[in-house]
């Protein structure tokens, strides 16, 4: 890893403070470390109750990892119809889903090999 490159871990632990900020609910981290084939080292997903929550759940974690770790993602997206939003920070991937979508594709269901960290608050 490069010196001035920032942890999967930093990331991860900023995009669940930018969740819980705006009250995003059934945080859940899959980590695909150990996974063949894996497109990154960790999901985190989460979901918010409407379009408007969703596109502040994914704003809220932009702002402070941009804030603090001085990270911008790759690409986003879905903030069009804020129904899935994808940020890709490389090593991370964080997914903001309406709960009706979240069920639907079943993300922890297809990576279900991944180890699988879910995240208490209050919310």
């Amino acid at each position: 890893m490069q010196k001035n490159q920032t942890s999967a871990d930093q990331i991860v632990a900023d995009v669940i403070k930018g969740i819980e900020e705006v009250k995003g609910q059934d945080i859940q981290i899959l980590d695909l470390r150990a996974v063949e084939n894996s497109v990154c080292d960790y999901f985190v997903i989460c979901n918010g109750t409407s379009n408007t929550q969703v596109n502040a759940i994914a704003s809220s974690v932009q702002k402070l990892v941009s804030k603090s770790l001085k990270e911008k993602p790759w690409h986003i997206e879905g903030s069009d119809n804020a129904e899935w939003i994808l940020m890709d920070y490389v090593h991370v991937v964080v997914h903001v889903f309406q709960k009706h979508i979240r069920e639907f594709y079943d993300i922890e269901g297809l990576w279900a090999d991944a180890k699988t960290v879910t995240i208490d608050s209050a919310y």
